[in-house]
This record gives structure tokens, sequence and C-alpha cells, in this order.
């Protein structure tokens, strides 16, 4: 750490990287970027020059994790990868903001968590939503019981995705589900304070579009209480994203409730008794504010509420969505208590920054 800074190692060049981290950790006062890790030439050269970063190639990962030249890694790669570029920075000690879902498998999960305990480092998945305020104001209208008992919610998540995006070129696990489903997936969990019990899908593809998974999916969440959770993604339809919380005494809408960008403000209206108000938090710096508040666990020492173990129960109900689609039949969840670990303090309400063009990216890579 460098007079209070940590300083972070940017594993990944993608669109999600350059448009939304990279600029974004200029808006905390405790964390900065030293070096890129990258596979492409032009954003090594452009990247570079633009934050003044030591570059390195995925060859030489081993050698920046050895070199004490960072703190901390922020990992952007393609899903399939977290466990190879996750590991090896937990087990050198190196702390890890991962990207979501965690991993492709509980296995990948748990051996990542298993690194962190050895190398005494943290890990921490980049839920930014857990540090914006008009979604923890809505969770915590949850569980004040504003609405009454919560019955039902719905979702939809959809965008229009070039088929030669890599997320269309890798199967089930870098499509629609793994890829926008954990935002309601995480929502209904946090909105509802519970666990899936069972999970049922359907899936089907839009004609003259070219993906190596199911474009569009719908999924049923079955949870304990006799309440019920529906949401839809697609790879294959206009950019929508909104979600609904129905209860016994009134409702809580939100849209748009997953997107960010420097204009972007999760509004909601909130109807109790036959009266709606509305509440607009206003923009805030999500991917500043999600690294301020793990950069602020590391300088203090404090377990982040998005832990591991928070990324695995989205993983294991993402699995069984799998099987789902597979069998054509539900599938039973084992019962966990919900842990109730997001808290008021978490919110992060930086000024929003703008971000820059983005630098050839390689739609084949996900680099």
């Amino acid at each position: 750490m460098a007079q209070g800074r940590v300083r972070y190692a940017v594993v990944g060049g993608g669109e999600i990287s350059q448009g939304a981290f990279m600029p974004g950790i200029a808006a905390s006062d405790h964390s900065e970027m030293t070096a890129l890790v990258t596979g492409d030439p032009k954003k090594a050269e452009v990247l570079g020059k633009r934050y003044n970063l030591k570059v390195y190639g995925y060859d030489d990962y081993e050698t920046l994790l050895n070199s004490g030249e960072i703190d901390a890694v922020y990992i952007a790669t393609p899903n399939f990868r977290h466990r190879q570029d996750t590991v090896p920075a937990l087990s050198a000690g190196i702390h890890v903001l991962l990207e979501k879902p965690m991993a492709t498998s509980i296995e990948d999960c748990q051996a990542m968590i298993e690194a962190a305990e050895r190398g005494n480092a943290k890990l921490m998945i980049a839920y930014r939503l857990h540090h914006e305020p008009g979604t923890l104001e809505m969770i915590q209208h949850m569980r004040e019981g504003t609405i009454g008992a919560p019955r039902t919610f719905s979702s939809q998540l959809t965008q229009d995705l070039n088929p030669k995006n890599h997320r269309a070129l890798h199967g089930y696990w870098a499509g629609p589900v793994p890829d926008m489903g954990a935002y309601p997936i995480n929502a209904v969990r946090h909105l509802f304070g519970a666990e899936p019990i069972e999970v049922s899908a359907m899936s089907d593809n839009t004609p003259g579009r070219d993906y190596t998974c199911d474009d569009s999916v719908t999924v049923s969440l079955r949870f304990p209480e006799g309440r019920l959770a529906q949401f839809f993604v697609s790879y294959a339809t206009s950019g929508h994203n909104h979600l609904s919380v129905i209860g016994e005494r009134g409702a809580l809408m939100a849209r748009p409730s997953y997107m960010f960008g420097p204009t972007v403000s999760i509004d909601y209206d909130l109807s109790v008794d036959g009266k709606t108000t509305t509440h607009s938090p206003g923009p805030v710096e999500q991917f500043g504010g999600q690294t301020d508040y793990f950069s602020h666990c590391i300088l203090n020492d404090i377990d982040p509420e998005a832990d591991g173990t928070e990324g695995l129960r989205d993983v294991r109900i993402l699995e069984a969505i799998e099987r789902a689609l597979e069998t054509g039949q539900p599938q039973t969840l084992e019962p966990l208590d919900y842990r109730e670990r997001i808290r008021p303090d978490q919110v992060r309400r930086l000024t929003p920054v703008e971000p820059p063009e983005v630098v050839s990216v390689e739609t084949i890579s996900g680099d």
C-alpha cells in the first residue's frame, strides 16, 4: 500500500474494464491503478499511456503477482477464465475484486475461497449495486416490511448482442443466464431476504441468430413461505431492464434496475395502501464506489460483504438453471439460511466519471 491507497492491476482489457472500472477508479481517494494485464498490443499501448500503467502479458502474470508493485487485482476476463486468473493472485497474497458471475462451477468457487484462506487475501465479488443508494434503499424497505410480506418478484434484462461477441461463442456459461441473470438472481435473494429452494427454466432461440447458447431464457424460482420469482433474459431483443416486487400491502418497482453510467439513477416507485411515491437517489459512480469500498476493507482489514460465499450462492443457482434447461425438469436446491450482511454504510455516493473512448474491443476474445 502506498500512502493509504490500494494499488490495483486490471486483468483483462475488455469493454467493462475500459468503459467502467478504469475511469471509475479515479473517483476513489483510496485506490489507484498501477498495472494492466492484456493480450492485445494496441490496448497495451493506448491504455498504458492513457493511465500511465506498467503493462504485462498473460504469460507474465505470475511475475506481476510477485513484483511488489500491486496490492490487488480487478479481474474482468471471460467467465471461464475466472478460476485460472483468481487462484494464483489469492495464493500470492494479492487481494481480488472479481467480476460476476464468480465462476462457471461450484467447484471453481470453492477453489477460490480456499485460495483466499491460504494466501490470507481478501476476495470480493463485484456486485456494484451493493453500494448503490437506490438498491440498498429498496432492500431496506423490504426488511422493514414497507409493502408487507413479499409474494412475487418479476424482472426483465435484455440486450441486442453482436453474435461475434465472446459471450455468444462459449455456450451456457458465457450466455445470457450467467451474464445477465446474475443480476435478478442476486436482487431477489436480497429483496426477499431468503434463498430459493427450487428452480425451473425454459429457453428458445431467435431465427437468424448464430449463438452457441440459447439466446432467450425464462427462469422461475420458488422460495420458502410461498414466495415465487420469475425473470427473463435475452441476447436477441432491444435493451430493457426492470424489476418489481409485489407484497401484501403494496409494490416496489424499479426502472432501470441494473444499469450504470454517468446519467443513470436507480429510481423506484413505492406503492403502499394505494398511495405511490417516486424515489430518485440520483446517479453515482458505481464502479468507483465498489472499488472504494473494497479498498476500505483492505486498508482496515475488514471482510468484504460480497465475499466468495456470496458469489458461490449465485453460482449454485446458475448451475441448477443449467440442469433445468438440460432436463426440462424442476431442480431442487438445498435449503440455506439467508445471510443478512448488506449494510447501509456500504453505500458510496461518488460523483460519476465520464467514460473515455473504448480501444479496439476484440469481440472474439473478450479481452
